[in-house]
């Protein structure tokens, strides 16, 4: 990795950054949700923020949306889990 290339905890963090990214991925990783279910589940978010980020989150192959028209976590966004269950562990133990 040269000077200039950003390390992996940085493009991971850029990837994540937001409040909202996190807390989609966590919902899909129970498993396929329709548009209305992550709407309900994610208290706060609006319409057009719920779907510019799942637009975002299907660019970054993150998620995909299913011929149902759910949407589920890719195995690019399954491999969150980790960083998801560390996240919520940290929180139980600390926040």
């Amino acid at each position: 990795m040269s000077s200039s290339d950003p390390c992996p905890v940085q493009k991971t963090a850029v990837l994540l950054s937001d409040t909202w990214t996190m807390l989609i991925i966590r919902d899909l990783l129970e498993g396929e949700q329709r548009f209305c279910d992550l709407e309900r589940s994610l208290e706060g978010i609006s319409t057009r923020t719920l779907t510019n980020k799942l637009k975002k989150l299907e660019e970054d192959k993150l998620i995909r949306k299913t011929e149902s028209g759910c949407y589920e976590a890719t195995d690019k966004g399954k491999g969150l889990r980790t960083v998801e269950t560390a996240m919520r562990r940290y929180g139980e133990k600390y926040l």
